[in-house]
């Protein structure tokens, strides 16, 4: 059994390390090299018999793969070599959007140390069709899901809108389920964080930082399209009038 495939996550970790030494290869001999090694080895993405590989996210594969990311990099002069298409993704990323790939690889990193990530169960949606979930990653995702699935926090959030008078609905195209299916849709909506984790930080969520949307529009909020993973519900009325 060979090890598995890079994952986004993964490659997003290594290249921020790689950013942090100068776009300099990260090297077997350095502590640092070990401890990326021993953290990419405590992700939740893959499986038992994975991890039990000797040579499972080494830290020679790690050093290899940070050769990779730093010569598939945009504008580097000299032969590139063959990292895949991940990895030329990964590269482009944090060439062209550095700062808020690097707040996605601590968002992660803060996760794992805080046990919070190691929690989650795997979540429908996860992933997209593509694999992955584009800068988010799927770790990321996963956890923003579970969040946004929590039964509790989307009660206080219609309870709070009921106190307000505010009308429960889809806050992109105003769906209402009560309206469409009588009784049966009174209350039921899905809530949907104005905020990717990498962005808001691993926080409580408050209340404001919700918004509620029908089950398509939150769909199309979470759908990687364009290098882009993460929409609010302002984005998406915008793109939706837009089409029409």
């Amino acid at each position: 059994m060979r090890s598995p495939s890079w994952t986004w996550d993964e490659l997003l970790l290594i290249c921020s390390r790689v950013v942090e030494n100068n776009w300099r290869q990260l090297r077997t001999y350095q502590a640092a090299t070990e401890e990326l090694a021993d953290l990419l080895r405590s992700l939740p993405l893959h499986d038992s018999a994975a991890r039990a590989l000797p040579e499972f996210r080494s830290a020679a594969s790690i050093s290899r793969k940070s050769a990779d990311l730093i010569t598939n990099r945009p504008g580097y002069a000299r032969q590139a070599t063959r990292g895949g298409h991940l990895t030329s993704l990964i590269a482009e990323a944090f060439t062209t959007r550095e700062d808020e790939m690097m707040m996605a690889a601590r968002a992660i990193e803060d996760g794992i140390s805080s046990g919070e990530l190691i929690k989650i169960p795997p979540q429908p949606d996860e992933v997209d069709p593509d694999g992955y979930a584009a800068r988010e990653g799927r770790l990321l995702a996963r956890w923003a899901i579970f969040r946004e699935r929590n039964p509790a926090l989307r009660k206080r959030k219609i309870a709070e809108a009921k106190h307000l008078g505010t009308r429960i609905q889809c806050e992109v195209c105003h769906f209402h389920f009560a309206d469409t299916y009588g009784p049966i849709g009174l209350d039921y909506i899905e809530v949907h964080h104005l905020q990717p984790l990498h962005i808001s930080g691993p926080r409580e969520t408050r209340l404001r930082d919700l918004a509620f949307v029908c089950a398509n529009c939150h769909r199309m909020c979470h759908r990687s399209y364009l290098g882009t993973p993460w929409r609010t519900p302002d984005t998406l009325r915008t793109m939706m009038s837009e089409t029409r």
